[in-house]
């Protein structure tokens, strides 16, 4: 006896076959048919949610044009102490154009500033030395945690 027939004291019917036993009938070409015309009215239904959508995106979109000599607000971050999802509330300050210096590739290089704090990490094995780095045109909030000895190789003056 099966576990379900002995649980419920009856045999047990899949989805695929939800009929008593002498039905089996249906499995004709007219089943098939009725499915075949249910697929139909699914995609046609899926087609039309899909073109309504697209035409409510095309209404919104729109392109942006600039001339030479706009000001526009360009939101440029150092790929080094990037946070990857930000914090809310965070301050949003202009810096002046003659502060910063971009490079062609609209990149910018970061200059350390000052040291603000050295700590050294004890691991099983080894211990590394590190310092908190106070970057150019960034807030204490953000300063970024360094290895010492590669600080002190690419940054003498600093030490």
């Amino acid at each position: 006896m099966a576990p379900y027939e002995a649980l419920y004291g009856r045999k047990c019917r899949s989805p695929i076959g939800w009929f008593k036993t002498g039905e089996t009938a249906l499995f004709g070409p007219y089943l098939v048919h009725q499915a075949m015309e249910k697929v139909k009215v699914i995609q046609q239904r899926l087609e039309i949610a899909q073109s309504r959508h697209k035409s409510d995106a095309d209404v919104r979109k729109r392109g942006l044009e600039f001339s030479i000599e706009d000001w526009v607000f360009l939101k440029v971050s150092p790929m080094k102490g990037v946070i990857r999802f930000g914090k809310k509330g965070d301050p949003s300050r202009v810096t002046p154009i003659e502060d910063v210096q971009v490079i062609r590739d609209l990149t910018y290089e970061e200059v350390p500033i000052a040291i603000l704090d050295r700590q050294v990490r004890k691991l099983r094995n080894k211990e590394v030395a590190s310092v908190k780095v106070l970057w150019r045109n960034q807030q204490v909030e953000e300063v970024t945690s360094e290895a010492k000895e590669a600080m002190k190789l690419k940054y003498p003056h600093l030490f």
